[in-house]
């Protein structure tokens, strides 16, 4: 800072008041009584002195406000404050505050919002509302309204997990609350869900009533509240009917079906599970060592027990019961952690696995609208459970061996790795983009590397050695994942530590030697899976890089032609049929050239194929133009698709004269694009949305033209190019069912999309038919040419059929997911009652001539799909 800068900030010399007020007055020029008024102005009508208190009292009462604010905000947040200390000092402030209107409605609001939107949150929040009860009663009454009004507005719509929550903080409550409390509200459920599971065996939803119920039972015996235990083990005999009964459905959602050799994987129902983890509490007296107990502080002037008992508010149960958004199947317990040496997450035996995840997974899918605060919450998760539920943060997994006297084993990054990927790897999908919990995992990563990084490669060491028994789905699932996560952290992998023992490939000679999975078979699914996830690397980022990660067994995997930024043009050699042709035809669309000309060497080839007596001669005409198309747009996707912009009116024109020529556009691109298929699968993707091609041609040259006794379903870019046709069929019929659910549909408006709704699934399960017949080819071993080889090579054979039967059974599951949902849209269609002759507009159908608007494939978003 300069000098003279420097003055500014140097000490006055003191000068006496009346100096001061003179130098004052000279230099604001002060003349008597001249400037009363103005004086008079700041001072207002009841003085100068009694403004300066109201302001000091509004800046207090606004900085109490924000005090209180972030007290409430981040309660349990910090490892290193004592909990029941910050529960009493906001329990405190809040009564005392309570007659302040904005102190007031500031903790109402943010209370109810901490409720359902950070669950980890809610015993803490609800032993705030205890400790102030016996100071101020006021402030239980007016939660309790506020619980019990939003539980009812969730209720109408069918938003169970935010009925779950505000259920579970009343049952934090149920201390205070008179009489039975929230029993009578769990009765009603169980009575709905009775009413569900009558009325069909395949409901889901019932099931999902039983668990809420169920994970409530948790919390009321963790409450303060005291002699639960008849009416808790009363709720459980009449939730075992339900919740020990298998699921009809529960088959579809196994994440490991197992293979033709074993199924080590024995599936567990979360309903199922939580029924005997209770069961279980119920013969232990109700430890529920994992809850916490925050409501134990202490309160002055007077106890917890000498509050004020309320009423609980007023619920009513819907009957029947709103579904909600999406149909729901059978839960199925899924860990990474599972066959340890050592225990790091709680055994499914024990209550800590259920109560543990749920709180988890509801923050995970509450919060994805921030991952940073997700992954916060993971990495700090020992913060909301009872002290002693798990080890030091980061403690190797070698050290636990070192823990003595029965002491908890359980890592807390373990434990919140789990909970993400038990979401990832939900079936049939994740509430959310998989992309979210790619970012979710990431960031904790980067947060805490020293203890989510470890755990990490223990979860990718599992998921790996179970590749060939996991369904396929989640398979595809888990290389998407791993890609993506090894291109934020350099690509770097110990891959020479995936190794297969030579027993599990039937060797002659049974000796306890290893081979590399380098050295598998193409169909094994390791094999398949290494393939496959170093493409999806390539996509991330280029060839030359990916290579310089592996080791040098595994470099061969990517071949130099993968290196190459753009394809050889294989019209380029003078060797290839019709070469001179089609290098006019490329000339021609480098220079923009009109279609008469164009025409021009197109026609020659016909006519050349006319004289070698080709059957189709608008099949190598079309190879020409295509990998012409394909050749000038090499440099991005925005090339290409101007490309196939120019030239749509001719490519359209292909496929309506022939089938054949159709599905050789999709020969041309993939093979042009052999090297690098994902930006080949792009493409048909692009042709699929222009109509250019549509899906029964891709489901067909893929399942007939190149089924090659089944050898193409082992690579990963076929299974996701056939997945993105069939979701692109799927979308289409849920977007005719939801525009025929909007409210103000005339009677003929809704009858015409009924029919379209009709149409377009019969059209839907035409393709699942075809891709069924194939698919189940493969699988009993009679497609083509399988028959007659299956003695040559068993072990071939019986890879092959694996791999019909790992397809066949995700795309049965997806027929059934999506008849379910139509099944429900319909349902909940026929019960609302739209006001006659109301006009409509965005929804799907033309209000002036009552048409129905096309719900083409146009457009269709398919970035659901796609890492990036």
């Amino acid at each position: 800072m300069p000098n003279a800068a420097l003055r500014d900030f140097a000490p006055r010399k003191a000068t006496s008041h009346k100096a001061f007020m003179a130098d004052y007055e000279r230099r604001n020029g002060y003349r008597g009584g001249n400037n009363s008024r103005k004086r008079q102005r700041y001072r207002g009508r009841s003085g100068h002195k009694s403004d300066l208190n109201k302001a000091k009292e509004l800046t207090f009462g606004a900085k109490r406000t924000t005090i209180l604010n972030a007290a409430l905000s981040a309660v349990a947040e910090s490892p290193v404050k004592k909990t029941e200390d910050e529960i009493s000092y906001i329990a405190k402030a809040v009564a005392e505050g309570f007659e302040d209107d904005e102190i007031r409605n500031n903790f109402l609001d943010l209370a109810s919002q901490l409720i359902v939107e950070q669950p980890l949150k809610i015993p803490f929040v609800a032993a705030i509302v205890l400790a102030a009860n016996p100071a101020k009663p006021e402030v239980a009454e007016e939660m309790l309204s506020r619980a019990g009004k939003a539980m009812q507005e969730y209720l109408k719509a069918g938003a169970w997990r935010e009925v779950k929550l505000v259920l579970r903080f009343l049952a934090c409550l149920q201390g205070l609350l008179e009489g039975e409390g929230v029993f009578p509200i769990l009765e009603d459920l169980f009575s709905r869900a009775v009413d569900l599971q009558t009325a069909s065996s395949e409901d889901g939803l019932g099931l999902e009533l039983v668990k809420i119920i169920l994970l409530t039972i948790a919390y009321l015996m963790a409450s303060s509240a005291t002699g639960l235990e008849e009416q808790a083990l009363a709720m459980l005999e009449k939730t075992d009917i339900i919740a020990s009964t298998p699921h009809a459905l529960e088959a579809l959602v196994d994440p490991y079906p197992g293979n033709e050799e074993m199924n080590t994987h024995e599936p567990q129902s979360v309903i199922a599970l939580l029924q005997r983890q209770l069961q279980m509490e119920a013969g232990q007296a109700w430890k529920l060592a994992c809850v916490p107990r925050p409501w134990k502080v202490a309160t002055e002037p007077q106890p917890l027990e000498e509050g004020s008992k309320h009423s609980v508010p007023e619920i009513s149960i819907p009957s029947p019961v709103s579904s909600g958004a999406q149909p729901r199947l059978p839960e199925i317990y899924f860990s990474v952690y599972a066959d340890q040496e050592l225990e790091t997450v709680p055994p499914v035996g024990d209550i800590a696995s259920s109560v543990l995840r749920d709180s988890l997974v509801d923050t995970i899918n509450v919060l994805d609208y921030n991952r940073n605060a997700t992954a916060r919450f993971l990495v700090e998760l020992d913060c909301y459970f009872a002290t002693d539920t798990f080890v030091k943060r980061a403690t190797p997994f070698d050290k636990l061996r070192d823990v003595r006297d029965e002491r908890s084993t359980w890592k807390p990054e373990d434990v919140a790795v789990d909970a993400v990927f038990s979401q990832l790897f939900q079936l049939p999908q994740p509430e959310h983009k998989r992309v979210y919990y790619h970012s979710v995992l990431t960031e904790a990563c980067k947060i805490a590397p020293a203890a989510i990084a470890p755990s990490l490669g223990r979860a990718i060491r599992y998921l790996y050695r179970g590749v060939d028994s996991m369904d396929l789905e989640l398979e595809y699932r888990f290389m998407d994942w791993f890609s993506h996560h090894l291109s934020n952290f350099g690509f770097t992998w110990k891959w020479t530590e995936w190794h297969v023992s030579t027993r599990s490939l039937r060797l002659a000679a049974l000796t306890s030697s290893r081979v590399d999975d380098v050295e598998l078979s193409l169909a094994h699914p390791k094999k398949a899976f290494m393939i496959g996830a170093l493409e999806k690397e390539i996509r991330l980022s280029f060839a030359q890089r990916i290579r310089g990660t592996l080791p040098e067994p595994y470099q061969p995997l990517i071949s130099e032609d993968k290196e190459k930024d753009t394809p050889d043009f294989k019209y380029s050699s003078d060797l290839t049929p019709y070469a001179a042709q089609a290098r006019d035809i490329l000339s021609l669309l480098r220079a923009k050239s009109p279609e008469s000309e164009i025409a021009i060497p197109i026609t020659a080839i016909q006519d050349l194929a006319i004289d070698q007596g080709h059957p189709d001669v608008l099949v190598p005409s079309t190879d020409a133009y295509v990998t012409s198309i394909c050749f000038l747009g090499s440099k991005s996707l925005s090339h290409v698709l101007s490309c196939i912009e120019r030239c749509k009116e001719r490519l359209l024109a292909i496929g309506s004269s022939s089938e054949p020529a159709r599905r050789q556009i999709i020969t041309s691109v993939m093979e042009y694009w052999a090297e690098k298929p994902g930006v080949g699968v792009n493409i048909v993707d692009k042709l699929l949305n222009y109509t250019i091609l549509t899906p029964t041609s891709v489901i067909e040259w893929v399942l007939v033209d190149q089924l090659a006794r089944g050898k193409i379903l082992a690579h990963a870019h076929i299974y996701e190019m056939v997945a993105n046709t069939v979701h692109k069929v799927t979308n289409r019929v849920r977007q005719i069912a939801v525009a025929r659910n909007r409210h103000g549909l005339r009677a003929d408006q809704k009858a015409l999309l009924d029919e379209t709704l009709e149409k377009e699934r019969l059209e839907m399960r035409t393709l699942f038919t075809l891709v069924e017949d194939a698919l189940k080819s493969v699988a009993e071993g009679s497609a083509d040419a399988m028959a007659e080889s299956a003695d040559q090579d068993d072990e071939g054979e019986a890879l092959l059929r694996g791999w019909g039967r790992r397809w066949l059974r995700v795309f049965r599951r997806k027929l059934a997911v999506e008849e379910a949902w139509v099944l429900e849209m319909l349902d909940v269609g026929d019960r609302m009652e739209p006001p006659e002759g109301a006009g409509l507009r965005g929804n799907g159908v033309d209000s002036e001539n009552g048409h129905a608007v096309t719900v083409g494939v146009e457009g269709v978003d398919m970035m659901d799909d796609e890492i990036s």
